[in-house]
């Protein structure tokens, strides 16, 4: 069994997954509601109404496109912030990634950081060498971490 995170946009999923994808590598789906049918002319023909990015390194997410709706951001969006040394949060989810270096996470950090809002900062924790989360450009927000306990 496999298990795939799929995000609904409001107009901007064709931008995430290509960012995704940008990031993380593979190669990208993208179908449109006029691939299946809709008359081109047609507001939000163009709009992705099946979105997928995979890649070796095992990332895998799919987004669409909800009909009708436009102005970006995520579907049941809402902010993720730090108070009190309390991380508090008015979304349903987070994506979740692992890598087994603190190397190989920071590349991932980086690229996904690129107008993002930073919520904890990458470094490292009293349970993993590198942890950190961040909310990107589309609303999403990424829990980050490096594999296995710290050494002590």
């Amino acid at each position: 069994m496999q298990t795939t995170t799929h995000l609904n946009f409001r107009g901007d999923a064709r931008q995430a997954l290509e960012f995704y994808q940008s990031v993380f590598g593979g190669h990208t789906v993208l179908n449109t509601y006029a691939d299946f049918g809709m008359p081109a002319g047609l507001p939000g023909a163009d709009n992705v109404v099946f979105g997928l990015v995979t890649s070796e390194n095992g990332f895998r997410v799919m987004g669409y496109d909800i009909p009708g709706q436009s102005g970006g951001s995520l579907a049941g969006g809402g902010s993720t912030r730090r108070e009190n040394n309390t991380t508090v949060t008015e979304q349903a989810l987070f994506i979740s990634i692992e890598s087994e270096s603190l190397d190989e996470l920071q590349g991932y950090w980086d690229n996904l950081a690129a107008d993002a809002v930073i919520v904890e900062p990458l470094a490292a924790s009293a349970w993993s060498p590198g942890f950190g989360m961040l909310t990107d450009r589309f609303g999403v927000t990424w829990s980050a971490s490096v594999s296995g306990a710290p050494s002590r």
